[in-house]
């Protein structure tokens, strides 16, 4: 079932450079192993990341710094009957290392290679498939609560970085856990980074507490009681970051009903061991507070973990990323934050919002030059939707930068607090369509399906870059909710023009007059599809608005043609060539219609050129496919009613 289990034929690169490292191919293998044996084996986990991952790229700083963590949980936990789940699973590279998944590590990311996170189709030690943030804790109650109910003996972790502590769903899977009593540990990897930096009142509350009046008279008044007993000196010594928990546990964490046990050093493996063994065998929700730091042990990746959180291919010995390849065009992300730089220096009355994804989303420049127009809520989707509908109210035109896989955690919030009062609010929806390394969980397969059914929502598909400018600035001058849905990457080449102009609302633009078959295109693929239209004769419209729809140029493309072929990059169903459909038969037209698009099916990973291949959207592909459907399209007779 677990294809990744199986022993490598070959192990003599890593065997002749990590040598303790070669030898481990299970967690059980690694209990083996005396406790002095770890530091070493930590050591080597970190060296084989860094010499793989600069040859292939991959999530990098996050996972350096959850190496001694994952060593130490493998080995006080009999994993796989004892469940650990981790949270998003950018820190999750060390557990592929050590569950049988070393020698497959150079083929993260990539089509046909390992997935980029945990996924339970792939390893038996993957218990919970994840992507999004926040998940850990909910899942791990969850099983918790079926080994209860089934009467089973194991026990069940989950690992949670402090950024995705900012997202509401987790605290409130915290605090259910303190009700059902529940026999499960969180531990809260506190490496103060989470992909942007961290914000809001949690980050603050531990960094004020620990660095409180409070705890630093404590930990003073410790050590001038303790320095007139010399043997309790190094106890006072080893003891430090514990004497932090003495202050923290009565405020927050043990009031949900969880039992505090920290800070205590993520890199210290004898106290981890110690410590988590002895919390496995405690009843009842436990919380372990762990201090690391992200990018341990890669000195360019501590200093700037942002920067090396994903990086590409890198030379590892002198710190430095290898250049990507130039694209032809124009950044869609820096398309849309030098327009929302444009629109703040003009002196609109926009405010960008994005949780936690400054970087991903293009707002670097904006939140430098406009901080006060700027807001990072942190891992918490829902309240930057409702956010920006509470500013709306009040006269602003918020601008919501989102991914779209992230924007379905808010998707309550569109709906609530944005449709239905008809509320002035932009969604900038990067990452639409297939995204490439992040795979699954990351694919913006579903926002056209999701949107165009809300009253109120207008729907954008931009085919270029200049063309996303213009609908950003159409979209800001609208009254009522609006969405712009553009993909990874960079566009086609067509440089944005500086002056902007609203487009006429719902209005398509025809790019080529042809015979017999009508070819409607939304969005990105434009490019593809014009090579399609000049091969075939094909006429063809780039739709633009999937809401309102273009009616004209659907009745034109019914009326005047034998065939009408719709093309997307989002899942074919509910989506923007179902939209033709229903206005064909809201018309009372029949025509036959082809829609090509996103398949029935979940993404995997690998480039992006990859996944469109895989879905046959290429021009080649997708050629094919309507010649394909033309030849099926007959009578009862017989007769070919395409061609």
């Amino acid at each position: 079932m677990w294809r990744c289990l199986q022993k490598p034929k070959t192990m003599s690169r890593t065997e002749s450079r990590f040598p303790l490292l070669g030898t481990i191919d299970s967690p059980d293998q690694l209990r083996d192993l005396p406790r002095s044996s770890l530091p070493q084996l930590a050591e080597e986990i970190r060296g084989f990341m860094i010499d793989t991952l600069s040859r292939t790229g991959g999530h990098f700083a996050a996972g350096l710094g959850a190496v001694e963590l994952t060593v130490a949980l493998h080995y006080a936990y009999q994993t796989p009957r004892d469940r650990l789940v981790w949270d998003v699973g950018h820190q999750a590279y060390p557990h592929k290392i050590l569950t049988g998944r070393r020698d497959q590590l150079h083929t993260i990311r990539q089509h046909g290679g390992l997935a980029p996170f945990p996924k339970r189709d792939e390893s038996e030690y993957d218990c919970f498939g994840v992507g999004h943030s926040s998940t850990s804790v909910g899942a791990a109650l969850g099983m918790a609560l079926a080994a209860r109910m089934q009467q089973e003996d194991r026990r069940v972790a989950a690992v949670i970085g402090d950024g995705a502590m900012t997202a509401g769903m987790a605290f409130e899977a915290l605090n259910h856990a303190g009700t059902t009593k529940a026999d499960m540990l969180v531990i809260l990897n506190d490496n103060d980074m989470s992909i942007s930096e961290n914000v809001g009142a949690l980050s603050n509350y531990f960094s004020r507490v620990l660095s409180s009046r409070l705890y630093g008279e404590f930990r003073e008044n410790s050590k001038k009681a303790l320095e007139m007993v010399p043997p309790l000196r190094e106890l006072l010594r080893r003891s430090e970051e514990h004497a932090k928990g003495m202050v923290l546990p009565a405020t927050l964490f043990e009031e949900l009903g969880l039992n505090y046990v920290g800070p205590v050093d993520g890199h210290d493996l004898e106290t981890l061991v110690s410590t988590l063994q002895n919390l496995r065998e405690r009843p009842g929700p436990q919380f372990l507070h762990v201090v690391t730091r992200k990018g341990k042990g890669y000195g360019p990746a501590e200093l700037d973990p942002i920067k090396w959180h994903g990086p590409g291919k890198f030379d590892a010995d002198r710190g430095e990323l290898k250049p990507k390849a130039t694209p032809a065009g124009y950044s869609y992300s820096a398309v849309f934050g030098q327009w929302a730089c444009d629109m703040a220096e003009a002196d609109e009355p926009i405010v960008a919002i994005t949780p936690a994804m400054r970087e991903g989303s293009g707002l670097v420049d904006f939140h430098k030059r406009f901080p006060e127009r700027y807001q990072d809520v942190g891992i918490a989707e829902q309240n930057a939707v409702t956010l920006a509908a509470g500013m709306a109210c009040e006269g602003l035109h918020p601008v919501v930068a989102i991914y779209s896989t992230f924007l379905q955690r808010a998707y309550d919030q569109v709906i609530h607090d944005v449709a239905v009062q008809n509320l002035p609010v932009m969604f900038a929806i990067d990452r639409a369509g297939p995204v490439g390394g992040d795979g699954t969980t990351h694919a913006g397969s579903f926002d056209i399906s999701f949107l165009r059914c809300l009253p109120n929502m207008t729907v954008m598909t931009p085919a270029d870059e200049n063309e996303c400018r213009q609908m950003l600035y159409t979209g800001f001058c609208l009254d009522g909710p609006s969405s712009v849905r553009y993909p990874r990457g960079s566009g086609p080449g067509v440089a944005p023009e500086k002056e902007m102009q609203a487009l006429p609302l719902g209005q398509a633009r025809k790019r080529r007059d042809g015979r017999n078959t009508a070819i409607l295109s939304f969005g990105a693929l434009l490019h593809e599809v014009e090579e399609v239209a000049e091969r075939t004769g094909a006429a063809l419209w780039d739709m633009r608005f999937v809401k309102p729809l273009d009616a004209a140029v659907v009745r034109e493309a019914a009326s005047n043609y034998r065939a009408v072929v719709t093309i997307e990059d989002n899942t074919i169903h509910g989506g923007a060539g179902s939209a033709v459909s229903e206005k064909l038969a809201e018309l009372g037209l029949e025509c036959p219609v082809l829609h090509i698009g996103l398949p029935d099916q979940f993404l995997t990973h690998g480039s992006r050129e990859d996944l469109l291949a895989d879905a046959g959207l290429t021009a080649d592909a997708i050629e094919r496919r309507i010649h394909e459907w033309q030849v099926e399209q007959t009578d009862a007779k017989g007769k070919r009613l395409v061609s």
